[in-house]
């Protein structure tokens, strides 16, 4: 590593990932307490990303009462104080320790793919889940992520090194690499459900409200000639658990409309965040148009930044 990263500026970021290093070896119950309780305490504070969560919360939730929308935010704060733990877990536990408290259902789907010879491609979202989920996967198969590296240098170079114990990292932007990986018959992952506004964006509805989302899935699968899947995780009840559920390879994919692909993706993504509103990452500014004439609907946050570390797989 550069002498640069040993600057002033990164010595924040040293002690916190030494912090998250002591952390990761605490009993897995101990740890979710804690971070419940670091989630009900950033609750209470005036940050602009709980701002942004409520926002997406009403957008997305408007069958929902007020209160209810109150509590599903208070809910989304400790999910988000339970994946800082998860996060340290993901880097530094043991696949042993991992897997001892996984479940994962479908996995005769990306069997029966594989078995095809042209590779997998394994689509999910962005929940609060996403790290400890992409862990659970890449211990029982060869797996690349791909991911977008902080600017934090510090932390990038954490994540990298993380990436490279566990599974193939790829950049967000290395498309031919990814479709080297697939035409070796691997398997890629990636989340491409956060705002997209570049070259093959297009609005699609999330539920009920057009948003910015990249159709790259359909062109590297038509591509590579790879079988497309979802990959969807969950925090079981218990807290100290996880489901990670692999879907039947889509039919007829890609079809004749990369839209129509997305909002096939799309739906199966809404009924999962159904399934655990909590654990998605609302604090994301989801909501954001190609053109000046989208609603503003963050305000004052619309150009706000997360202060947690945001999730950053994504093609």
């Amino acid at each position: 590593m550069r002498l640069s990263a040993y600057a002033p500026k990164y010595w924040p970021t040293w002690v916190g990932l030494g912090l998250l290093r002591t952390l990761e070896r605490l009993p897995v119950p101990l740890q979710m307490r804690l971070g419940i309780g670091i989630g009900k305490l950033l609750r209470r504070l005036p940050l602009s990303w709980i701002r942004i969560a409520r926002r997406n919360i009403d957008l997305c939730m408007p069958e929902l009462s007020p209160a209810a929308r109150g509590q599903l935010l208070d809910r989304h704060c400790e999910s988000l104080g339970m994946a800082l733990f998860e996060t340290a877990n993901t880097w530094w536990s043991s696949d042993a320790r991992i897997l001892e408290r996984a479940e994962i259902v479908g996995l005769e789907h990306l069997e029966a793919a594989l078995a095809k010879g042209h590779g997998a491609i394994m689509i999910g979202g962005h929940f609060t889940t996403i790290e400890i989920a992409t862990r659970i996967l890449s211990a029982v198969v060869p797996m690349s992520a791909v991911y977008r590296p902080p600017k934090n240098a510090v932390l990038a170079a954490a994540m990298l090194a993380s990436f490279e114990r566990h599974g193939i990292p790829i950049q967000y932007d290395d498309i031919r690499t990814m479709i080297r990986v697939l035409r070796k018959n691997g398997v890629v992952w990636y989340a491409p459900d956060q705002s997209y506004r570049n070259k093959g964006a297009a609005m699609v509805d999330f539920f009920g409200i057009p948003a910015a989302t990249t159709t790259a899935t359909s062109r590297l699968a038509q591509i590579s000639g790879a079988a497309v899947l979802t990959y969807f995780p969950e925090r079981l009840p218990d807290n100290t658990s996880w489901r990670v559920i692999i879907g039947p390879a889509f039919e007829n994919f890609p079809g004749a409309d990369p839209v129509d692909d997305v909002r096939r993706f799309t739906r199966l993504l809404e009924a999962h965040i159904q399934r655990v509103p909590e654990q998605y990452f609302w604090v994301h500014r989801r909501f954001k148009g190609l053109s000046a004439d989208y609603p503003d609907y963050y305000g004052r946050d619309s150009r706000a930044r997360s202060a947690v570390s945001k999730p950053t797989h994504a093609p």
